[in-house]
């Protein structure tokens, strides 16, 4: 049974959540040795702060080794998993479900109620019943001296399980259904401002193609009458006369478009509106800022063995253009794009000639708006904010993306993988 299948990433960024556990691993560690060496409580010190470093380690896993901006539903639910099972210990070893911190442990099942997919959800509640059933039965006595008059009626002790049980179920139902709510008012939101966009663009588009019809109107005339007279001169002269009827046609076939654009300014483009090979929109991507840059670039498809069509996808397309434009921003003089392909996965690896990445920079790759120390970055606009719409749009369509310093050559490099399956399925 497939459990991650509602949502694929993480609705909270990585970052904040690691924040939040490290306020709750140092709310831990001081709790427990302050009880400890100040009111004197006896329990096992030593097998308590190891459970604490399980968290302090596994936060240091997301930190350095886990590079998504995201985190994957998954992920995330393995780690709050493990939240879960944390407290856990640590209440066992403080006195079972009477600890008057046994109430954390619904925390992170109502958290993920928010963030996660129905089914990942609907399991964590499911272990933190179990939990706290668990902790009900099993436990180790009530740390010295509280456990020497601490005496409570059967009911009252069994009580606590069930109001801790009905105050979860509760609580995820209030956060889902809010949630919910919240979502469908974002969406419709977002569709909004989507159409929003799409009818001041296409009033834009037509007003301009107007105006470019109506001003080249006048030159088109004058261009096509003396064309005309062109061709009346020459048409004894078989060669000047093929070159001259050609300009003529070309004239005509311009005017034809700024009429159509004039009428309807909805002109398709055939490379957005057909399934194309990786290889084909890097080649049109690339083309298109060969028009409006004085870089290199130097394309090396020779370890593409195995060229996938792939459905259109406007979001791939502007996420790769993103990468592209900031490596030709700061690139020295040239950009380097390799495509690699084999029978399992589709890999696209974008190096430039620059700086690459500063520490500071490198550091927080994948956040928008990154501030830099170093002035030859600061001066560039929109530090970080191409890498973190690219990034985005592109693990939204199942990509990998790894952002470092080249090791072949001075600047940055950005990896771009796929698995073929994934890519196909776009």
């Amino acid at each position: 049974m497939k459990f991650f299948e509602t949502s694929k990433y993480f609705s909270l960024k990585k970052s904040t959540y690691i924040n939040l556990r490290w306020v709750a691993i140092i709310g831990q560690l001081i709790t427990v040795n302050f009880i400890y060496f100040i009111f004197d409580f006896k329990f096992d010190l030593i097998l308590e702060n190891s459970i604490i470093l399980i968290g302090i380690l596994s936060n240091l896993y997301l930190i350095y080794l886990n590079k998504n901006t995201q985190l994957l539903d998954k992920t995330a639910f393995i780690f709050l998993l493990i939240d879960i099972l944390m407290l856990g210990g640590l209440i066992y070893l403080t006195g079972g479900i009477v600890n008057p911190f046994s109430i954390f442990l619904i925390i992170p099942a109502i958290f993920s109620s928010s963030n996660l997919g129905l089914k990942s959800n609907l399991l964590l509640v499911g272990i933190t019943i179990l939990t706290i059933i668990f902790l009900t039965f099993f436990n180790q006595p009530l740390p010295y001296p509280v456990s020497e008059h601490f005496h409570v009626d059967g009911s009252y002790y069994y009580s606590i399980p069930v109001s801790l049980i009905i105050a979860l179920i509760f609580l995820n139902y209030f956060a889902l259904t809010f949630g919910k709510e919240s979502r469908i008012r974002k969406e419709a939101l977002n569709k909004m401002e989507e159409i929003m966009s799409k009818e001041h663009e296409l009033l834009s588009l037509g007003g301009q193609a107007a105006a470019a019809a109506h001003s080249l109107g006048t030159p088109f005339s004058t261009i096509k009458i003396i064309s005309s007279d062109l061709l009346e001169q020459f048409k004894d002269n078989d060669e000047a006369k093929k070159d001259v009827s050609l300009l003529v046609s070309q004239i005509e076939r311009c005017s034809k478009i700024l009429k159509r654009l004039t009428l309807n300014p909805i002109v398709e483009d055939n490379f957005i509106d057909r399934d194309l090979s990786v290889a084909d929109y890097l080649n049109e991507i690339i083309k298109s800022f060969k028009e409006i840059s004085k870089k290199e670039f130097i394309l090396n498809f020779d370890q593409n063995l195995n060229s996938l069509n792939i459905t259109k996808s406007i979001e791939v397309v502007y996420g790769l253009r993103n990468f592209i434009g900031n490596a030709n921003k700061f690139s020295n003089s040239k950009v380097f794009i390799i495509l690699k392909s084999d029978n399992d996965t589709t890999e696209i690896i974008i190096e430039d000639d620059g700086e690459g990445y500063s520490k500071d920079v490198l550091r927080n790759i994948g956040e928008p708006y990154i501030k830099s120390y170093k002035s030859s970055i600061k001066s560039k606009s929109g530090l970080g904010l191409g890498i973190f719409i690219g990034k985005t749009l592109l693990e939204k369509n199942y990509a990998d993306i790894l952002c470092k310093n080249s090791e072949t050559r001075s600047g940055a490099e950005v990896s771009i993988k796929w698995k073929n399956k994934d890519l196909i399925n776009l």
